[in-house]
């Protein structure tokens, strides 16, 4: 006698579940691709340009809005989340606010598993979407306890350092790779020479790595890494590296390799101090008119020096970076000399090779 087990029901709430995180996709604009000016006086007969790809205008404000929307469409496709699933993160971050917003949309708690450290600005934020905050005492805590508090609940852990880049379709369906060579086609150098990003999952540079590929663009890959984060190192060394210490600039970098960062589609990583992050970050938002956060301020590092270089060899093309969040949400650190001064950053130095740079595009 034939034997079976039926674990299918009605798939209602899922399928509209899907439905309303689609259709807020479709209610949102495609992210801005802005043209940042560089002074033409010294490019002396070679053509570059700088873009920076917009996602702070993503309605919740920052790049992880995207990651955060392919978390749940990857959760819910591949049947773990269900009607009235806790869904719980390791995050204290905008990965975090994100996943609040899209949690509150389908009517689930959301607890975000965080150091104890946070700043109370970053537990608002989470908090205004609708999530819970949930403290240890050491960052090196927060993944397993996010899978014990998972568990504890019956609830799902999204996981981003492990599926930030196997959620997302690295081959397009509008995914920021595909969406960055969209809108450069009409540019004078369509095809970037270099794209440049920070490494926090280590989702977005597999995609844009993967995607460049698949493409068969000549563009290469590079990643900004800033002090304290494993990345660097371990590419630098071909192996695993653990830093046992935090990056102090959010967003980016991390204690240990993360399984979704894929060192193989990198063409080169840049080590960048944190006191020129923040340096950049400050003199981006004097000539954009708006605050950046620090690891917009890693990524316009890279860009600049990659552009020296260009021009140095007399080579003509496009570099293209990421607008990664706003800088609002720093107000209290990396917009504040007293914080700047209690973490001993001194951005006067790597401030002076900026304004050089503007000046003459010298980049030593």
């Amino acid at each position: 006698m034939s034997r079976v087990v039926d674990r299918g029901g009605p798939r209602h709430w899922l399928d509209n579940a899907i439905r309303l995180i689609e259709a807020d996709a479709r209610r949102s604009a495609d992210t801005h691709l802005l043209r940042y000016p560089l002074p033409a006086s010294w490019c002396d007969g070679v053509d570059v340009a700088l873009y920076l790809k917009d996602e702070t205008t993503h309605i919740t404000g920052s790049l992880k809005h995207r990651l955060a929307r392919s978390l749940f469409l990857y959760a819910l496709c591949n049947g773990w989340v269900h009607e009235g699933t806790t869904i719980v993160e390791a995050s204290s971050g905008s990965t975090a606010v994100s996943e609040a917003y899209f949690a509150a949309m389908l009517g689930l708690p959301f607890v975000a598993v965080m150091p104890a450290s946070t700043s109370s600005s970053k537990v608002a934020l989470i908090e205004a979407q609708g999530g819970r905050c949930h403290f240890v005492q050491r960052s090196s805590e927060v993944y397993a306890e996010a899978q014990r508090v998972a568990q504890e609940t019956g609830g799902h852990y999204l996981d981003q350092f492990t599926n930030a880049e196997r959620a997302t379709d690295w081959r397009g369906n509008n995914n920021i790779a595909e969406s960055i060579f969209s809108q450069m086609q009409q540019e004078q150098h369509p095809v970037p020479e270099w794209i440049v990003v920070g490494a926090g999952t280590g989702g977005t540079s597999a995609t844009l790595g993967r995607y460049i590929r698949y493409r068969r663009h000549s563009t290469k890959l590079c990643v900004v890494d800033p002090e304290n984060s494993a990345f660097f190192e371990s590419y630098e060394r071909g192996e695993d590296v653990v830093t046992g210490a935090s990056s102090r600039i959010e967003g980016i970098g991390r204690p240990r390799v993360e399984p979704s960062f894929l060192p193989h589609v990198v063409d080169r990583m840049v080590s960048v101090p944190d006191a020129a992050s923040v340096a950049a970050a400050h003199h981006v938002s004097r000539v954009l008119d708006r605050r950046v956060g620090a690891s917009t301020g890693t990524n316009i590092w890279g860009a600049f020096g990659l552009l020296a270089e260009m021009v140095e060899q007399g080579r003509s093309g496009s570099v293209v970076t990421l607008l990664a969040d706003s800088g609002d949400r720093y107000a209290d650190t990396y917009f504040s000399p007293e914080w700047l001064e209690t973490m001993e950053l001194d951005t006067s130095g790597p401030a002076a090779k900026l304004s050089e740079f503007e000046r003459s595009c010298s980049w030593v």
